[in-house]
């Protein structure tokens, strides 16, 4: 499957992702600038915060309440913010495209 990171500055990378790997990790193992993934991926921090497409919101679910929780104190959040690390990849999710906020 893909999914398509695009990036602070505009541009956009497309890589591979294995199926039931949180996106966090998919970015972190791909090198994707603005994402950093510090507390492994247990909604603890909000250094893997992305923005889903629109299109794409309903397919990855809703916001586990860790995952709201953090989003809560952290700057930039919109209505289709993510931590990165709550979303598992999926083949249903083939083609994902997500916006990197960076921290």
């Amino acid at each position: 499957m893909e999914v398509t990171f695009v990036l602070q500055d505009g541009s956009s990378r497309t890589v591979e992702a294995e199926p039931d790997w949180k996106l966090m990790e998919v970015a972190v193992d791909n090198a994707i600038p603005g994402i950093d993934g510090d507390c492994g991926g247990e909604a603890a921090c909000a250094t893997c915060h992305v923005y889903v497409a629109p299109e794409w919101r309903e397919a990855t679910g809703e916001r586990t309440e860790p995952e709201q929780d953090m989003l809560a104190s952290t700057f930039g959040v919109r209505e289709n913010s993510r931590l990165s690390c709550q979303i598992r990849t999926s083949e249903a999710l083939d083609g994902l495209e997500v916006e990197v906020v960076g921290s």
